[in-house]
């Protein structure tokens, strides 16, 4: 697949809605999210397109249940957290490493570049650690216009092969939070 290329009004790369664009072109119908400002754009495109379903989580680690449910359904899913849930998620990733089903997660860091709060640092800075643990397959797009693809990419790993797939996308791509 192409490079999906979306431009802002300032020349940037619109990774949201480049990301939007991949998932669409996918076929994931299923958006489950928990909160959050890095995501909110790519939250908001998946809302207001009529194929998807966004489903709002308490808790980052619901959203396995719900993808595997998904694929049991025959469709495709993707969750979308900040660092912060992979630590939730430690116990459900078995799930997806005993039954072999295809997962994909787009995850905002914390606790990297330019963080303010010293409780997201932790889990921040182990998240992609934790992952690999946990045989889940982390990628790292390394500036805005590789984002899209990189999620294009992991996705077609993780429904190709049956594994757990992550794009971990960093503070420096997104900007740092300021409060």
């Amino acid at each position: 697949m192409a490079r999906p290329r979306q431009t802002r009004k300032d020349g940037g790369v619109d990774w949201p809605k480049a990301v939007h664009r991949v998932l669409r072109v996918a076929d994931i119908r299923h958006i489950a999210f928990v909160p959050d400002a890095g995501l909110s754009r790519l939250i908001d495109l998946c809302g207001a397109d009529p194929a998807m379903r966004l489903i709002p989580l308490t808790t980052e680690e619901e959203g396995i249940g719900v993808l595997a449910g998904a694929w049991l359904g025959g469709e495709r899913g993707v969750l979308l957290m900040q660092s912060s849930g992979v630590g939730n998620c430690i116990n459900a990733f078995s799930l997806i490493a005993t039954c072999r089903f295809p997962f994909l997660a787009i995850v905002t860091m914390r606790g990297e570049w330019g963080e303010f709060n010293p409780w997201q640092v932790p889990m921040g800075q182990k998240a992609e650690a934790a992952l690999k643990l946990a045989g889940v397959v982390p990628y790292r797009p390394e500036d805005e216009a590789s984002i899209a693809p990189t999620v294009d990419a992991a996705q077609k790993f993780a429904r190709d092969s049956d594994v757990a797939t992550a794009v971990l996308v960093s503070q420096a791509l997104i900007g740092m939070k300021r409060w």
